[in-house]
């Protein structure tokens, strides 16, 4: 099916985020058996944390400044080469942070550009402002749709009636396959596209598995 025929999905990411990281390959294996056609975005930590440093963990504190690099190269691509490098990058990118454990330093970023088959010179963004506005035009976009009380992933898609579905997450462990992809894609529409619903959660009782 060509991607003109299939239902468009947003998804919202940052890629040093491990729940996003999960999130987006539930996705990519529910698009196989949904006909969706997922569209990258960034939606930047450090930014949505900006302002907050105080009470903040270490860990998010780190975000503020070693998130940016990630994000600005993220950017760099989508401007330059489009979504479907923005799906190759982030595969390649996440498969190291996370899979790997080898965080995002910069050799990981190089790593991930040459295994992408991306020009090695976009790692020069990472220290450059030059797609800030739009790394911040695009979180902007993600938080205008859900709201200022979550974080990554934000999915968003044409509901029933024109009426745009969005939402935060899912976030869930390890990433559903095959079939249980599918129906989870069918639960959360069924959920989303109720009217005047805003909200099911519990805690979190493990960390993210990657498969």
């Amino acid at each position: 099916m060509s991607p003109a025929s299939r239902t468009p999905v947003d998804f919202w990411f940052d890629p040093v985020c491990p729940w996003a990281w999960m999130a987006s390959r539930w996705l990519l294996e529910a698009a196989r058996l949904r006909d969706l056609d997922v569209r990258w975005h960034v939606l930047s930590l450090a930014v949505l944390n900006e302002g907050r440093e105080e009470g903040l963990p270490e860990r998010y504190r780190r975000l503020l400044t070693e998130g940016w690099p990630p994000v600005r190269i993220v950017t760099a691509v989508q401007e330059k080469f489009g979504g479907e490098a923005v799906g190759r990058f982030y595969t390649e990118l996440g498969t190291r942070i996370h899979r790997q454990g080898l965080g995002p330093s910069r050799a990981t970023l190089t790593a991930a550009l040459a295994a992408a088959d991306l020009p090695a010179d976009l790692i020069l963004h990472a220290d450059r402002d030059t797609y800030d506005l739009a790394v911040r035009a695009s979180h902007r976009q993600a938080i205008d749709l859900v709201g200022q009380e979550v974080g990554t992933p934000v999915v968003a898609l044409p509901g029933p009636n024109g009426r745009r579905l969005a939402f935060f997450g899912p976030v869930v462990t390890p990433a559903p396959r095959g079939e249980a992809a599918a129906r989870l894609w069918d639960g959360i529409l069924l959920v989303a596209g109720t009217p005047g619903f805003s909200e099911l959660k519990r805690s979190r009782t493990r960390g993210p598995v990657f498969e």
